[in-house]
């Protein structure tokens, strides 16, 4: 009769061994995949002033748009090293549209559209906003695989425990869902 009981007791201990570590390893999936975003978006951050500094000598009459985009630039290089994820993904939505404004207005000016600095400057933006959206799409992933992980039973008799917590999951802005509006 001990020998049963010392089995469930070890089968026990294993399990919750096995499941903590599942469940760490999960958690630094997702703080690895919010990490990429944080690498990303520093080095959109860091390509914005020569962007801007490009568009400044053709486009001189949008100080306002190149104001905007550098202002929250400042402010999204002031949120990176915030643990607010949420606080970061606002600013950073706000600055994606603000650059796509800056695009636009490099649209306007065609000599502009032929410099090479300025088309290498936008690729690579273009790039940048790619591989944004690539690790926004994985830290989503991994955060909605460990949110589920520590709501299933067994599990979620463990979490409270080694005071696991959920991930938020970032959400697309409102701003960024409506349809672009295309003129001919």
């Amino acid at each position: 009769m001990i020998w049963i009981i010392l089995v469930i007791v070890v089968i026990a201990v294993l399990y919750a061994i096995m499941t903590y570590n599942k469940l760490v390893a999960g958690k630094n999936n997702t703080l690895a995949a919010e990490s990429q975003i944080d690498v990303t978006l520093k080095q959109r951050n860091d390509l914005i002033p020569n962007l801007v500094s490009t568009v400044k000598g053709y486009a001189k009459h949008e100080q306002e748009t190149l104001t905007q985009v550098t202002q929250l630039r400042q402010k999204a290089v002031e949120l990176q090293d915030s643990d607010d994820l949420a606080a970061k993904d606002q600013v950073n939505a706000q600055l994606t549209q603000a650059t796509q404004q800056l695009v636009a207005v490099a649209e306007a000016y065609p000599d502009l559209k032929a410099n090479t600095q300025f088309s290498q400057l936008m690729e690579n933006l273009t790039d940048l906003e790619n591989k944004i959206s690539y690790a926004r799409q994985v830290y989503n992933s991994s955060a909605a695989r460990f949110n589920t992980e520590i709501e299933q039973f067994p599990a979620n008799l463990l979490v409270g425990l080694f005071k696991f917590t959920p991930f938020a999951l970032l959400i697309t802005p409102e701003a960024e869902k409506a349809v672009p509006k295309v003129e001919f």
